[in-house]
């Protein structure tokens, strides 16, 4: 059925269930909003949080218009996926994107709140998910993709 990109199929089907899994789990497991289980202490926790903001914690209270959002982005992406022919890292990058897009716009549209858990304690960072790892994933991967049109390296079209 997805013969055009089917990396981009592929990682964003892995990334959203991934992170709705995750998500599921941490509820079940920690049950109570700011439970926090440390794996390294001081370090890295898995602490349950409710978000309702976007990536990081950023927006708070946005919930209304980020699931929107988060709608029109898995759309305009859906749409490229099957109209234009991407290499593999950005069928990768974009497929990471719409993982995180969508992950979220579950979260949103569903419980009106972002389940988040990831507490990197020694970036004293914000909580966040496997979503949000997916689009930083896939701006990293967009970005390697592109160095030679930002004029680094060696032009691979």
């Amino acid at each position: 059925m997805f013969k055009l990109n089917p990396l981009f199929w592929r990682v964003a089907l892995v990334g959203v269930v991934a992170d709705q899994l995750s998500k599921e789990i941490i509820v079940l497991s920690l049950q109570t909003v700011g439970a926090s289980q440390p794996l390294w202490p001081g370090v890295f926790h898995l602490t349950y949080v409710l978000n309702t903001g976007a990536a990081f914690s950023l927006f708070r209270d946005g919930v209304d218009w980020l699931k929107w959002l988060s709608l029109g982005v898995s759309a305009g992406l859906t749409v490229l996926a099957l109209k234009v022919k991407l290499n593999r890292l950005e069928q990768a990058g974009y497929g990471f994107i719409l993982a995180g897009a969508v992950g979220n716009g579950i979260d949103r549209f569903r419980l009106g709140h972002v389940v988040d858990f990831l507490d990197a304690r020694f970036l004293n960072f914000p909580v966040f998910n496997v979503a949000d790892v997916c689009i930083n994933l896939g701006i990293l991967a967009l970005l390697w993709a592109n160095l030679p049109e930002l004029g680094f390296g060696a032009k691979s079209r």
